[in-house]
């Protein structure tokens, strides 16, 4: 196995940079950067842990992961969060040439979304909005199959609540051109339309985009970073 894949409970992540990162992605699969409150349920959810499993690359997206590798597995890990992956891949001019679909919560994120993109230099994009995705996720979404496979987009950029994103991925995958390109980043692209806190290259780099979350929404995430603190269990 490279060395540069670190396999934790038979999940692959990958300790490269991003262009290492986009050559592999770009040539199809799903690629996943977990949440430290949602990888420590993966046994709480099945569906969830076999979706991130079964990823062609999980990314270090979680600072407090990246902490708890070193100290117990003696792992020097470098984060490489949701956000930074899709700072550099908006800001990548091969990316431009190709059409993008991007999964959306609501319409009002989805305008915001297009217009980043827009601003970004991305001329062919295609926006699709969510529906409710029921806690089984037994049935996925018939509809975004057909729409998919319809416009044929080379990324599929998926915008939803982790959990689910991450279940709607694999299930995708399943059902569509395995060439095409489907990114699980979540509230990535909010930091970046304003919808969310603010997190600074600084902050994302010295582990502290928790800390701006908390402080731009204390009730919702407090739990979340207790929550967090249960992913020590795995270690042991």
């Amino acid at each position: 196995m490279n060395k540069d894949i670190i396999i934790f409970h038979k999940i692959k992540f990958y300790n490269k940079n991003f262009t290492n990162l986009f050559n592999i992605i770009s040539k199809g699969g799903y690629l996943v950067a977990p949440a430290a409150s949602s990888l420590s349920q993966i046994y709480n959810d099945e569906k969830y842990y076999h979706a991130i499993k079964n990823s062609n690359i999980a990314i270090f997206d979680s600072g407090f992961f990246c902490i708890l590798l070193r100290l117990f597995h003696r792992k020097k890990i470098k984060k490489f969060s949701g956000l930074l992956f899709l700072k550099n891949f908006v800001a990548n001019p091969f990316a431009h040439r190709h059409l993008i679909l991007t999964i959306d919560p609501n319409r009002n994120e989805s305008k915001k979304n297009y217009k980043f993109l827009r601003n970004c230099n991305f001329s062919k994009i295609k926006t699709y909005i969510a529906p409710h995705y029921s806690n089984s996720k037994s049935k996925m979404d018939a509809k975004l199959i057909l729409l998919i496979k319809k416009i044929k987009p080379k990324y599929v950029l998926i915008n939803i609540g982790g959990g689910t994103q991450e279940v709607l991925a694999e299930y995708l995958y399943n059902h569509i051109n395995k060439k095409t390109s489907i990114l699980c980043l979540g509230a990535a692209i909010a930091f970046l339309t304003g919808s969310q806190a603010h997190i600074s290259d600084r902050m994302d780099k010295f582990y502290l985009g928790w800390f701006a979350r908390l402080v731009h929404t204390p009730k919702k995430y407090f739990f979340r970073i207790l929550v967090s603190f249960t992913l020590i269990k795995l270690f042991f």
